[in-house]
């Protein structure tokens, strides 16, 4: 419990730059951060404009995961992945500590799929938790 402590307090400080490292809450794989540069380049965003991950209330099993494109907001987490700046707020982080997301391919389509030691249970699609 004292790591989950540490990261809070490591949230206070709005431009903190994370690194892929275990000081990280989340990570990527090598194959998420070339599908996040190319959804980027294709949405023509604006410079302060990337990848904000994130949970809120909803889905059947509690929470759902969140992926958007938007701006930093005040005390979030700002972490670089070999070139693609995510935003993490803290509420999110804290359920979110030690995940892994990945880009899966398959015949039944292609997406990104959060791997969240801290489920207790997900839904079938695999995109809320509890």
């Amino acid at each position: 419990m004292a790591y989950k402590k540490e990261v809070v307090e490591h949230f206070e400080n709005p431009r903190n730059v994370g690194k892929l490292d275990e000081d990280s809450p989340i990570s990527f794989t090598p194959q998420a951060i070339e599908a996040l540069k190319d959804a980027i380049s294709s949405e023509e965003l604006e410079p302060e404009h990337t990848l904000r991950v994130g949970i809120r209330g909803g889905g059947c099993a509690g929470f759902e995961y969140a992926l958007d494109f938007t701006g930093p907001k005040e005390n979030d987490y700002v972490m670089d992945f070999n070139g693609v700046k995510v935003y993490l707020d803290p509420m999110s982080a804290m359920h979110l500590e030690g995940t892994r997301i990945d880009y899966v391919t398959s015949l039944m389509g292609s997406g990104f799929k959060f791997i969240n030691p801290n489920a207790k249970k997900t839904c079938g699609c695999g995109s809320s938790f509890s």
